[in-house]
């Protein structure tokens, strides 16, 4: 099987170079058991991260039973089945696309009862937005988010916040096509917070946001994370550095066509390290009261949880190693 390399950071900052197999990892899960334990969705940023622990965390009762059903935010409107129908469960839902989305499907389905979804993936701090709903955010790893252009395009390839600022507030001229994703999206909120504006959904319809689009040629809101939707040399759009390495190395679905990442601040944007501009911290989020659960607490909490101690798993998938891994002291009370 043909392997390629790739460059990732820890949360130290020291680079460590790893041979990949080149084939991707599937979405949605796939093998036995069809239904899982912890079904998780949410963030597309670290859907293939999870999809990757999902094939190694497994129960600890001898049979090695596989844990995670983690859903991809794609196909956007497309159904998922999350249990199984025979047991009685009524747990077919709209696909959740994006951290807000996803969070707000645990939420639900918490409110509900059903059982149906057990943890949302998050790849941003949306915690404020979720007060009284008694959900920890679990960090698991770091990312950091770049910009991305086309190969062929003029845009420079060394930005700094400020004039990413200033394309983002629609003061670039017309050399510049400002993309964002969708709604709900961790990337896209994180981005735009990180250059002092506040996301809603109506943000591109806002004074001075006008010239920034948010969906694609045929009307559908973007998807973080594709550089295959950047179709015109003056499109410039927030993109997170652990899917593009994953796709560049074929560990995921290669969609980054033609993009490559900026350095803001004169720092290189395949290095995730705590010296980035944009680094953050992404999140498993789960119901509070299940902490104590051993499931659960075997699964996501502390540095000795089956997602802390997989760590040649988060830094395959281009993610840097979390020091706070494991900690469940942000909550939503």
């Amino acid at each position: 099987m043909q392997k390629k390399a790739l460059l990732a950071l820890t949360g130290a900052g020291v680079a460590v170079m790893l041979m990949l197999a080149s084939a991707p990892a599937q979405a949605d899960p796939t093998g036995t058991p069809t239904y899982r334990a912890l079904v998780g969705v949410g963030s597309d940023t670290t859907q293939g991260v999870m999809n990757g622990l999902s094939e190694v965390v497994v129960s600890t009762d001898g049979n090695a039973t596989k844990l995670i059903g983690s859903y991809d935010a794609v196909p956007q409107g497309s159904t998922i089945t999350t249990k199984d129908p025979a047991s009685g469960a009524a747990c077919t839902l709209t696909r959740p696309s994006g951290s807000g989305a996803g969070v707000t499907a645990l939420v639900n389905s918490i409110a509900a009862g059903n059982g149906c979804i057990q943890f949302a993936r998050s790849s941003s701090n949306n915690s404020a937005s979720y007060a009284g709903k008694n959900l920890t955010y679990i960090p698991f790893a770091t990312d950091v988010v770049a910009y991305a252009v086309r190969s062929d395009s003029t845009i420079s390839k060394k930005l700094t916040k400020a004039q990413l600022t200033a394309i983002y507030n629609c003061a670039g001229g017309a050399n510049y096509k400002p993309l964002l994703p969708q709604f709900g999206s961790g990337t896209r909120s994180y981005f735009l917070g990180q250059l002092g504006f506040t996301d809603a959904a109506n943000f591109t319809s806002t004074p001075n946001h006008t010239c920034i689009v948010q969906v694609d040629a045929t009307g559908t809101p973007i998807e973080e994370n594709v550089g295959t939707l950047l179709t015109d040399p003056k499109h410039i759009v927030p993109y997170s550095v652990g899917p593009y390495l994953s796709q560049i190395n074929a560990v995921v679905p290669d969609v980054h066509g033609k993009a490559i990442l900026g350095q803001i601040d004169g720092i290189a944007p395949l290095v995730s390290n705590v010296g980035s501009t944009l680094v953050r911290t992404v999140y498993n989020v789960v119901p509070t009261a299940q902490l104590g659960d051993p499931v659960y607490a075997n699964v996501f909490v502390g540095p000795t949880s089956q997602i802390c101690t997989n760590s040649a798993v988060i830094v395959k998938y281009g993610f840097g190693l979390n020091t706070n891994c494991g900690n469940t002291s942000l909550t939503t009370p």
